[in-house]
């Protein structure tokens, strides 16, 4: 059911040249060890005034747009959370245009789900989410991500948490990354 929806994501966010990536649990499926999760988070390189856009890409592939004023959501959280009903698989299109958000997704890994080409986030741009995320869950798999793919290029991963520490009121990014690999 998740490769059917990740497969018609693809399809119709490429059919409207609308820039994105798969980020969380799904991309740590792919890069990092199996786990439970219920939802789809995608990343999209606009900003809200694309809102329309992909509005017509939910509406294209059945998903339930879950907040009641959708536009004056979208545009305090940057987020449309959206409702497979048939499935009950949450999919969340999270507005991104930052030039970090830019160029991960231009680093994007094409993966072919069900014969489409879907998108994903690299790994040492998922781990920079998840550093940035900063759950214990987070933090986890980062861990697993590292494990399972020791080639990841840490010195990009560490060049742009430093610049985020820089630059950001929270700190540390930098340092819960340098505390993962210790551990390893």
């Amino acid at each position: 059911m998740f490769e059917t929806i990740l497969s018609q994501i693809g399809a119709s966010l490429s059919k409207h040249n609308l820039p994105y990536m798969v980020i969380g649990g799904q991309a740590v499926l792919l890069y990092g060890e199996p786990r439970l999760t219920r939802d789809i988070d995608i990343t999209l390189g606009v900003d809200v005034d694309h809102l329309g856009e992909v509005l017509a890409v939910v509406q294209e592939i059945n998903l339930k747009p879950l907040p009641q004023e959708i536009e004056s959501f979208v545009r305090e959280t940057m987020v449309l959370p959206t409702l497979d009903e048939q499935t009950g698989i949450r999919v969340d299109f999270i507005f991104s245009y930052t030039p970090y958000e830019t160029g991960a997704i231009k680093r994007a890994k094409k993966v072919t789900i069900l014969d489409q080409k879907v998108n994903f986030a690299s790994p040492e741009d998922l781990i920079i989410h998840k550093i940035f995320a900063g759950r214990p869950r987070d933090r986890e798999d980062v861990r697993t991500v590292l494990l399972k793919n020791p080639d990841v290029d840490l010195q990009y991963i560490r060049e742009w948490l430093k610049e985020f520490d820089e630059s950001s009121e929270e700190k540390g990014f930098l340092k819960t990354l340098e505390g993962i690999v210790k551990d390893l």
